[in-house]
């Protein structure tokens, strides 16, 4: 299966742009890429069903895993297991861009927001 890039719809998440490869499929995965603009943030945050896969394509990424914090720069992967709390920021003043990797794949209802 091939999934075009410009078949794909972008989703505005409080800032976050995603392309979500794979939404509305029967995969056992899911695929992301998420591009985060300079100043924006995603609030604390964790997932009742799946662990995530972060990877860094471009830019610079301040992730908080369960109160540690973690610098991701191009090729660096950060892994957060179900149920782990975490949030990153770009404070970087470029744009970054990352890919999600969701295993088992996304789901919206299984995913919980802190305020």
């Amino acid at each position: 299966m091939k999934i075009g890039k410009d078949s794909i719809d972008r989703i505005d998440f409080e800032g976050l742009q995603i392309i979500d490869y794979t939404s509305g499929r029967d995969t056992s995965s899911s695929i992301a890429e998420i591009t985060i603009s300079s100043g924006i943030k995603h609030r604390k945050a964790y997932s009742k069903r799946s662990d995530k896969y972060y990877y860094m394509v471009s830019g610079h990424i301040q992730f908080d895993v369960e109160g540690e914090s973690y610098d991701l720069f191009p090729g660096d992967v950060c892994v957060i297991l179900k149920d782990q709390k975490f949030s990153y920021k770009n404070d970087s003043g470029e744009p970054a861009t990352l890919i999600l990797v969701h295993t088992p794949s996304f789901d919206l209802e299984s995913e919980v927001f802190e305020k």
